[in-house]
């Protein structure tokens, strides 16, 4: 089956996230009915997905890298990027 084709499991901490007037979409998710690590994505509505490298063994783990890009880069940085790997 294509990866395409497979469903995914989204975590409870995905969802819209705001500060200072920006908004995103953070996407935490893996293959549905596996034990697979987590990934993590931030749709900005502007300037599309900004996909993180690395994956995460805990959904946790994956929301704290995004906090942590936040605090980092601010929340606004991600509306800065169009459509790639940031992390």
């Amino acid at each position: 089956m294509d990866d395409e084709e497979r469903d995914f499991e989204h975590s409870t901490l995905s969802g819209s996230f705001t500060r200072d007037g920006e908004t995103v979409d953070v996407e935490i998710f893996r293959f549905a009915g596996t034990q697979d690590p987590w990934q993590l994505a931030v749709v900005h509505m502007s300037s599309g997905t900004t996909a993180w490298r690395e994956l995460f063994a805990t959904e946790q783990d994956a929301y704290r890298a995004f906090l942590e890009a936040v605090e980092r880069d601010g929340l606004a940085s991600f509306g800065a990027v169009v459509s790639g790997v940031l992390h």
